[in-house]
């Protein structure tokens, strides 16, 4: 064979290989705390002092306050939606967390527009539209997803917080 040939074929298969992967995360919703690691990828909290031999470890502060988003948290949940204005997905994530919003009590629905809020996705590693958060009612983040999510992804991230 041609090594044109070759060549058209691996880059075809690297291809396929890698939009099978992009779209089998798209959308899904991944915890942000591997086990052992830190909560997040955000920007890193200040220096502590090391608890004492076999007391327990001192959770991190809220990573998102009712000022970071500019309304305050929910009580028991948070659903923050990044967007940006020529966004399609963004449109239907909203419908998706308004409806989950409104069918549980104590849950918020907070859309940002991405483009007005630089600081915040630069420290939240927003990467793309629409990013949803989940945060737990101490400005915790519990879940994320990049991408349109699905309905009942959404509903068994908010299950885990609540």
């Amino acid at each position: 064979m041609a090594p044109g040939v070759i060549a058209l074929i691996a880059a075809l298969a690297v291809a396929v290989v890698t939009g099978l992967a992009w779209q089998r995360t798209n959308g899904r919703m991944r915890s942000t705390a591997a086990p052992g690691g830190p909560a997040t990828a955000v920007a890193p909290a200040p220096a502590r002092a090391a608890p004492a031999a076999g007391a327990p470890a001192a959770e991190p502060g809220p990573l998102i306050t009712g000022t970071d988003l500019g309304l305050p948290l929910g009580e028991r949940a948070t659903l923050v939606q990044f967007s940006t204005a020529f966004c399609a997905p963004c449109r239907a994530t909203r419908q998706i967390l308004a409806e989950v919003a409104g069918m549980t009590e104590g849950v918020a629905h907070v859309e940002i527009d991405a483009e007005s809020h630089l600081d915040l996705v630069r420290r939240l590693d927003v990467r793309r539209t629409p990013t949803v958060l989940v945060v737990g009612p101490d400005g915790r983040i519990a879940k994320r997803a990049s991408g349109q999510p699905r309905k009942a992804d959404v509903i068994a991230a908010l299950v885990d917080v609540v």
